[in-house]
């Protein structure tokens, strides 16, 4: 398979990029005055207005941190995809930047799809998207997607020149889904991965390898889902980490489209999971473990890493909150979707995958109050604070001198009892952020696992960001996390510690408020 990787990219514009891109300005103003405030994130990266999702090309250049997202501008549903685009130089006081694409060419004219970002050995910076177009645009049946190069104008990256197509889909090998293009460097030679629904309709990751960055040749299957029923694996991510022993280990990461839900697994429309193992250049990814979620909440889709590079040399990752329910109910609002807090991932000692909000955002933090500790009695409740828009919690639980079956915080707790339950469950052994008295959006519940060890600990430590419309719970440091929309009721939003059928024992509660981004 050779004649679908031509030597220089094909480039075929149809409109005016530098208009197209005006027009989707215009349409964000347009929407921006109407949007509603009430679940709109405070230290979450969202758009100004309209629809996002995946983030894409993300990395650290020239000093400046840049997240780029898929972005409709024009409304707050999915639409032609866009990529909007925000920077900032310490991730934590952040810019809006111009948008970068718009669908402009033959090959993207119904959305510029998901990508990445690469540094050359020259120290310049590429970007990798999927071009996305129907072959059938009246019933949208059948997607045509090629994979295309891009590279910026200057080093703020406030805006790109679109090179053209690098791989085109060899129709007779894919079923139609062929995106989101993941590029990296080992040894000498340049490597890209993507997503691909094979003729069988079986979830594969492809790979190739580049000499120059622009010319590449297919090299083999890097990995194909061992579950049938996987037709996909969108968003893929592949890199390495060392374990506690400094032996490298990679980590590949992709969403499964067709995953069936099977007891507490697989429980969204689409699961983001990784699975550990070895891969040596030439060969194919031979997993050591089974399928494993990135997140285990409701919300959580699309994750895509980077490595800072340079002396930092820290692996972030940031993921898509996806509502999967339509209409959602900040749709209303003018506005759809947000990202997550970045988070390191490092190898734990028990050579798992942990996920833990970067150090710098610590620096978020206005106030702290300290509750000390806290003892309540069977089935008791304490307000911990009346009115609570934008804070981190940390929970420390003394599992020993805990009885309650089930214990923990209410958040957005209004006064029509409505509230999202985030908890201990002594019957399950496993942590749980429960929705089912919320007034707004889909209720159900999610669960996180514990392992042995976390439950014959002494404690139990949660780590939990509560913004306007979100919740982030990180489990043990991240071992395991969920996220989690919670569209809170009108009025004050109160968080309480509550313990069920039992007492609940707390050697530490922490509170701070958190400020704003700079978003709003």
């Amino acid at each position: 398979m050779t004649d679908f990787t031509p030597e220089s990219p094909v480039l075929n514009p149809i409109l005016d990029h530098k208009a197209e891109l005006a027009k989707a300005e215009a349409g964000l103003a347009a929407l921006e005055p109407k949007r509603k405030d009430r679940w709109y994130p405070k230290y979450h990266i969202a758009s100004n207005a309209g629809w996002i999702n995946d983030p894409n090309g993300l990395c650290f250049y020239k000093g400046r941190w840049h997240v780029f997202y898929q972005l409709h501008p024009y409304s707050s549903h999915w639409g032609p995809m866009h990529w909007g685009h925000v920077s900032s130089t310490d991730m934590i006081h952040w810019k809006r930047e111009p948008i970068m694409f718009a669908p402009s060419l033959e090959e993207d004219k119904h959305g510029v799809f998901s990508g990445s970002a690469a540094i050359g050995d020259d120290g310049q910076l590429r970007f990798y998207y999927t071009g996305h177009r129907w072959r059938n645009p009246a019933d949208r049946t059948d997607d045509w997607q090629v994979q295309l190069l891009a590279t910026p104008d200057n080093d703020e990256l406030t805006s790109a020149t679109k090179q053209g197509v690098v791989i085109e889909c060899p129709t007779d090998k894919v079923w139609h889904h062929f995106r989101d293009p993941k590029v990296w460097k080992t040894g000498e030679t340049w490597y890209m991965t993507f997503g691909v629904s094979s003729a069988e309709k079986r979830g594969q990751m492809w790979l190739f390898t580049s000499d120059d960055m622009v010319s590449w040749k297919y090299e083999r299957v890097l990995f194909e889902h061992p579950d049938p029923n996987v037709f996909m694996l969108e968003c893929p991510d592949f890199f390495p980490l060392k374990d506690k022993d400094g032996n490298e280990k990679w980590v590949i990461g992709f969403s499964a489209m067709g995953s069936k839900p099977n007891g507490f697994a697989n429980r969204n429309e689409s699961n983001a999971g990784y699975m550990i193992g070895t891969w040596e250049p030439g060969g194919e990814f031979k997993p050591e473990t089974e399928f494993r979620p990135w997140d285990c909440g409701h919300n959580y889709y699309a994750p895509q890493s980077f490595n800072a590079g340079g002396e930092d040399g820290r692996q972030i990752v940031y993921g898509w909150m996806a509502p999967f329910m339509d209409p959602a109910p900040m749709m209303d609002d003018g506005w759809c979707g947000q990202l997550t807090l970045p988070r390191e991932i490092t190898l734990g000692a028990d050579g798992d995958v942990v996920t833990a909000p970067v150090a710098e955002i610590e620096q978020l933090r206005e106030d702290t109050f300290d509750h000390g500790a806290i003892t309540l009695d069977g089935d008791g409740e304490r307000i911990i604070s009346d009115d609570a828009e934008a804070v981190e919690i940390e929970l420390s639980i003394d599992l020993k001198l805990t009885t309650a079956e089930r214990a923990g915080l209410k958040v957005h707790a209004t006064e029509d009892g409505s509230y999202l339950y985030v908890a201990y469950d002594d019957q399950l052994g496993r942590v749980v952020v429960d929705r089912q008295t919320l007034k707004f959006g889909d209720r159900g519940y999610r669960t996180a696992p514990l392992t042995k060890a976390e439950l014959a600990a002494d404690t139990l430590d949660l780590r939990v960001f509560v913004d306007r419309g979100s919740v982030e719970v990180y489990v043990n440091g991240g071992h395991q996390v969920l996220s989690e929309y919670s569209f809170a009721s009108d009025g004050p939003r109160a968080i309480k510690l509550s313990a069920e059928s039992g007492s609940l024992a707390v050697s530490s509660l922490k509170l701070h408020h958190l400020k704003s981004i700079g978003l709003e």
